[in-house]
């Protein structure tokens, strides 16, 4: 008993320290620093913008998706819209095709190859200096795209995120409640952390980066949001959020799906972290690092902890005295395969004692369609948890 209420003391604190001791630390932080605010003037020329959407059998948002952005306040001469199109199966394209003659470009590419890898892909057709980059479900005042570009004024900026509001659907209005409520205290953290070193991610409703920061192939399970952020840092530039930069998000349609959509978000991010694992040396990136601990990896590791603790709770009661560890037998679907091969799925055997076994799992379950695992206590005595 003592030890689970240890653990939930040390939950409960590094709850209170991330969504309220972290940003009252900002507060004194960006007090103590002297940050450039964000720029807000126009550029003697408007550079050349790329605007990319990817899309994946977008056909039921996507057409107020493009009419907002042919709306967009921005000379035309200067601006391209470009639609990649990850081998949609609908009338997707066929929609895009209906604005060639208002400027939107559709680039197709075979194979349903997932958001990161057609964005590499796209590189040679994108011509601008600055890449903006939204969503297929998301809508953009006609403002936005200035609003970011003024932003790119300053040199020492590379990233420019855009201010992620919650509506109700593609198209309506702003609405008030619990997600709008969340997704308006993350837009404040972001405030807070441009003025004092810059936001440690970008907004993937709303971004833009300038393109020799962009014209970096990323493997396809990382998040290029989240990176962009990150490798503008490692180039020694900032990544700031911009309040006036309005972009619309409609919330799922329902918490089944957008906890799927959490759990999805979660596993990309904590690979792209780790694939940019140096910024978390706070002897080299100072601040940046304490912001990537306290407003990231603190976050994810403490609920992917407790869940996995819970799960293993009810197996380390039934192991056999004295026996201190185990083997995880896991029987997986290959990652890009069909559930109908299942049976032929790959088994993948690792020897973890009882604590480490819990978080083994969650990985095994988030990186895989994981079928079945087994905790082995010994050759004769076994138990079976379900995925």
């Amino acid at each position: 008993m003592t030890t689970w209420l240890v653990v939930l003391a040390v939950c409960l604190f590094v709850g209170v320290y991330s969504y309220a001791l972290y940003p009252a630390l900002l507060v004194l932080a960006a007090k103590l620093r002297n940050t450039p605010a964000v720029r807000h003037d126009d550029p003697p020329v408007w550079p050349t913008v790329s605007i990319t959407l990817p899309a994946y059998n977008a056909q039921a948002t996507l057409r107020p998706v493009l009419e907002a952005l042919v709306r967009v306040d921005y000379p035309r001469e200067r601006r391209q819209i470009l639609v990649v199109s990850d081998g949609s199966t609908d009338a997707t394209d066929d929609l895009v095709r209906e604005y060639a003659d208002r400027g939107v470009e559709l680039l197709r590419i075979e194979g349903r190859l997932g958001k990161t890898e057609i964005e590499n892909r796209a590189f040679p057709s994108l011509r601008g200096e600055i890449v903006v980059n939204t969503d297929a479900s998301v809508t953009i005042d006609p403002q936005a795209v200035k609003h970011l570009v003024r932003a790119l004024n300053d040199p020492d900026v590379g990233v420019a995120s855009g201010r992620d509001v919650s509506v109700a659907s593609v198209g309506s209005t702003p609405h008030v409640g619990g997600e709008a409520a969340y997704v308006g205290y993350e837009m404040w953290v972001r405030d807070l952390e441009t003025a004092v070193e810059g936001i440690i991610g970008s907004s993937g409703c709303l971004y833009a980066i300038r393109a020799p920061l962009h014209r970096r192939e990323l493997p396809g399970h990382l998040s290029r949001d989240f990176s962009s952020a990150l490798w503008a840092r490692l180039n020694g530039m900032r990544a700031v959020s911009v309040k006036s930069a309005i972009c619309f998000v409609p919330r799922a349609a329902s918490m089944r799906i957008e906890y799927r959509r959490k759990i999805r978000t979660m596993s990309r991010g904590i690979q792209t972290l780790f694939y940019h694992g140096r910024l978390l040396d706070p002897i080299r990136y100072g601040a940046f690092a304490w912001m990537l601990w306290s407003h990231k990896l603190v976050r994810w590791l403490v609920p992917l902890r407790i869940v996995g603790m819970r799960r293993m709770r009810h197996v380390s009661r039934e192991a056999p005295a004295g026996r201190h560890r185990l083997q995880v037998v896991v029987t997986r679907t290959p990652a890009g395969q069909d559930d109908s091969l299942a049976d032929r799925g790959q088994k993948v055997r690792r020897r973890a004692t009882l604590g480490a076994a819990a978080d083994l799992l969650m990985v095994e379950q988030r990186q895989h369609r994981c079928r079945c695992v087994r905790l082995l206590f010994s050759d004769s005595e076994q138990k079976s948890v379900n995925c």
